[in-house]
């Protein structure tokens, strides 16, 4: 690089970019907002929604990067390579770029990374609903640290992750991509995720702002119909608190529209509440081809070029994952005056000061420094990073004492489609469910052991007999006989039912993959049924992408556990609690319905939302309530201390309780704080989350968990939207899971009504002290 004032280290990354940004031409300036994806043409099959219709038209890389370029896509993430060769190629294409361009400026390279980096060999860590059900915040930035490091090291600047949807229709499909149902806990983990990856130098990118999961009818790329309220209350707080608590640096905008306004195209949204009001300072990337949607799919645009238009002026900085409507056509509407070129600054602006931040334009950068081809993507240290998330996840629903095993359950029958599938374990955005299927030539590149290769590894003595019953998702009940049979002559049946993750179609779980209703896919119902009318102990595992309604089979089994897609090292994870060698700690990040059509739902519902009482006959009460989860020991709750009676609508107070482990063994539980505004001007939800902390305990061990809770979190869009903090009384609920609180309290909010905007607080410390 030559010596130019943009390529000193030491000067502000602002006055930095501003400086490159005056030397550019229009056509450069134009040129740093676009994308290309070299190779995506000669994909066989969708990894993105409609890549094989975009793909088409593609030009070449070269017309491509003529005048520069954003973004680089997927280099590693299209087609199968290894770390060498992976990192051979990001060396060509940014050194194509540099040596073939004016001001010589390297483009991001950015990848996915949702279950770790999405990349042949990778660790494949459990999926984000599986993160959730950790309520482990610490544990959670752990893993998006070694995710950081090893994109880093391979020249990725950009992972296209955490996804901070709030969850409001289980049967959506990518239910298993979000962090639940609860935006406080979505918020929390999500920020953490964002501290961990952007510790390593490798931006985070927020999706999808915002709505995508309240499509109706949980359709993918469905409209939204989304009041302002709900909007403000649920959807929007994870991302601010993502952006204010954890300074996301990108965002990525929802496919769907909000009340007929597409969000690529809303100013309100993308300027508005995201800079105007949180302060953001990032770069907006459009969601995969979201951009010339406008024109195909919602029908505001006349045109490549009108769509790049619209989605400018509202905020949309980078055109991903290829360039088409911020190219040569938007170049010549700004050259007609038909969009200011201001706009075309402001974005510009935006990504040139990330690549000062990201070392892009230091003097002595170069492609060949910027990877290492010596790093091993599935090292052991991410190996045990990834069964420790696997075991913290899994959830014991239900229980009669038949889990863990026992020593002299010596015969088991494993039976279901998921009891010696390995991908069963992984989620939809894993390398081996999202491109490897299109290459059955290609192992998995990494080991990931089955259940039953695992339990038979942990259980070496046991007599373990493993037979499918039936597939995830057809209708073949020839196998059911075989599989009873197997089971009537063991001790216990453990039936491993639930998803195959995919893409669009392609599985029961993932992008695409939407539910007509939460009854186990296929005849995997069926299979149950039999299996518990046999008599022997049945011990349901469900492994999936989202909570499935098992009716009265969860009554009837000997236990139930719940696993979402606990990646690579989920079989072993499995293996050891069901063996009882780990105490299951996992807490439910979604509730679990009792009846297929109790959608949608969450147990964030005012008492309209609930039961009825007889005014209807449908009682929507889950089969297993938000935060529950069991273990193989117990805890009791005492002492629950309020540091005030009454505070003022901008104070806080300290809620304290003690927790004792209270059974035989060491355990983790993860102590919960609901609040619950008993009269307000408009309707709020019975109990909401406000606090939790993870609590490990050995036997007989105590521990003091103190919440401070500042009035702002009580805070609620009001009648006339704005965000208010309003006096009246406040019940305050502490325990295991919203439907089971031992301790209670109340406190009062004195004083007059107060609005508060982006600076309030949106987060509840909390501090944990053994006290034994």
């Amino acid at each position: 690089m030559t010596d130019q004032p943009w390529h000193d280290p030491s000067a502000d990354p602002a006055e930095r970019a501003a400086a490159l940004l005056a030397a550019m031409t229009l056509e450069e300036k134009v040129a740093q907002l676009g994308s290309a994806w070299p190779g995506n043409e000669e994909i066989n099959g969708n990894v993105a929604p409609m890549q094989d219709v975009f793909a088409r038209g593609s030009v070449s890389f070269e017309h491509r990067r003529r005048h520069g370029l954003g973004h680089l896509t997927r280099v590693f993430g299209t087609a199968p390579v290894d770390v060498a060769d992976g990192t051979a190629r990001v060396v060509k294409l940014q050194r194509d770029i540099v040596d073939n361009t004016r001001l010589r400026v390297p483009a991001i390279v950015h990848e996915e990374c949702l279950t770790g980096f999405t990349t042949y060999g990778a660790t494949v860590y459990p999926s984000p609903l599986a993160w959730a059900a950790t309520f482990d915040a610490e544990l959670v930035e752990t893993m998006a640290t070694a995710i950081g490091a090893d994109l880093r090291r391979v020249g990725v600047h950009q992972g296209l992750s955490p996804v901070l949807d709030v969850v409001r229709d289980h049967r959506w499909g990518r239910v298993e991509e979000t962090l639940g149902e609860d935006p406080y806990l979505v918020g929390v983990l999500a920020s953490a995720y964002v501290r961990g990856l952007q510790s390593k130098g490798v931006i985070a990118t927020l999706k999808h702002f915002a709505g995508y999961a309240a499509s109706r009818a949980a359709r993918n790329h469905a409209p939204v119909s989304i009041g302002p309220r709900e909007l403000r209350d649920v959807v929007l707080p994870p991302f601010e608190m993502a952006v204010r608590e954890a300074g996301a640096g990108s965002v990525m905008n929802s496919y769907v529209d909000l009340d007929g306004v597409p969000a690529a195209a809303d100013t309100s949204l993308l300027t508005g509440v995201l800079r105007d009001e949180w302060g953001f300072e990032g770069t907006v990337v459009s969601d995969y081809w979201a951009i010339a949607f406008l024109a195909t799919m919602h029908r505001v645009a006349d045109g490549a070029a009108e769509a790049g238009a619209l989605a400018l002026e509202a905020g949309l900085d980078v055109e991903l994952p290829d360039t088409l409507c911020y190219g040569d056509e938007l170049v010549e509407l700004v050259r007609r005056g038909e969009v200011d070129e201001a706009l075309v600054d402001r974005a510009a602006l935006r990504v040139l000061r990330q690549k000062a931040e990201l070392g892009l334009l230091d003097a002595d950068w170069t492609p060949e420094s910027d990877v290492d081809p010596s790093v091993e993507l599935d090292a052991a240290e991410n190996r045990v990073l990834a069964r420790r998330l696997a075991e913290r996840s899994v959830v014991l629903l239900a229980n009669d004492g038949t889990l863990p095993l026992r020593p002299q359950a010596r015969r088991l029958a494993l039976v279901g489609p998921c009891a010696d599938d390995p991908l069963a374990f992984l989620g939809c955005y894993s390398y081996p469910n999202h491109v490897l299927p299109r290459y059955p030539e290609l192992d998995l590149g990494l080991d990931v052991p089955s259940l039953s290769q695992a339990l038979r590894s942990q259980l070496p003595d046991a007599e373990i007999t493993t037979l499918e019953g039936c597939g995830v998702n057809d209708d073949d009940r020839s196998r059911f006989a075989e599989a009873v049979a197997a089971a009537r002559e063991a001790d216990v049946c453990l039936a491993v039912v639930g998803d195959r993750a995919g893409m669009f179609g392609e599985g029961t779980s993932g992008e695409g993959c939407d539910a007509p209703d939460l009854r186990l896919p296929g005849v995997q119902d069926e299979l149950l049924s039999a299996l518990l009318d046999t008599g022997v102990p049945v011990v349901i595992v469900v492994v999936s992408g989202r909570p499935y309604a098992l009716g009265s089979h969860a009554d009837r089994a000997a236990a139930v556990v719940q696993a979402f897609l606990p990646g690579e090292e989920g079989g072993a994870a499995l293996a050891s609690i069901l063996s009882g060698e780990t105490a299951p700690s996992g807490r439910l990040p979604v509730q679990v319905p009792r009846h297929p059509g109790g959608q949608p739902a969450t147990y964030l519902h005012p008492p309209l939302g609930g039961n009825s009482q007889g005014i209807s006959n449908l009682d929507p009460t889950p089969a297993f309530p938000f935060g529950h989860g069991l273990s193989y020991t117990t805890f009791d709750y005492s002492g629950l201390t309020l540091s005030a009676d009454d505070i003022a609508t901008d104070g806080s107070l300290d809620v304290t309780v003690d927790v004792r482990n209270s059974g035989e063994r060491a355990g983790s539980e993860v102590v919960q704080l609901y609040l619950d505004d008993v009269q307000a001007q408009v309707t709020r939800p019975l109990r909401q989350l406000v606090g939790f902390a993870r609590v490990d305990l050995a036997p007989g061990q105590a521990a003091r968990v103190t919440f401070t809770v500042h009035a702002d979190r009580t805070s609620f869009t009001g009648r006339d939207l704005r965000r208010i903090v309003e006096p009246g009384r406040i019940d305050v609920h502490v325990g295991r899971s919203v439907a089971d609180l031992p301790c209670s309290g109340s406190f009062r909010l004195s004083g007059p009504l107060r609005e508060v905007g982006a600076d309030r607080v949106l987060t509840t410390p909390v501090t944990v002290t053994t006290t034994e």
